[in-house]
């Protein structure tokens, strides 16, 4: 299946949408989660027990303001973190 990984969303810029790939090494839960330049959470993208593969998701940022967003996924203890920016 792969490494555990995250790709940079595709496109950034982006407005409204974008895709984020992501790959998972090992069964369990995985989080999702989009953070502020303050490091607020945003929003909870995926928190849910996946099996190993590939998945994208399609996220819609029409609710958020133009800005720098930080996105991380969490599992089993790895973390991967990449910036995105949301241009209206």
């Amino acid at each position: 299946p792969g490494k555990f990984s995250l790709a940079q969303n595709y496109p950034n810029p982006f407005n409204p949408t974008t895709n984020i790939a992501y790959t998972v090494d090992q069964a369990g839960v995985v989080e999702l989660k989009l953070y502020n330049v303050m490091g607020q959470l945003v929003k909870t993208l995926v928190n849910e027990k996946q099996t190993p593969g590939a998945y994208t998701f399609d996220f819609q940022a029409n609710d958020l303001a133009s800005g720098i967003y930080f996105y991380k996924m969490t599992q089993h203890g790895q973390t991967l973190i990449h910036k995105l920016v949301l241009m209206k």
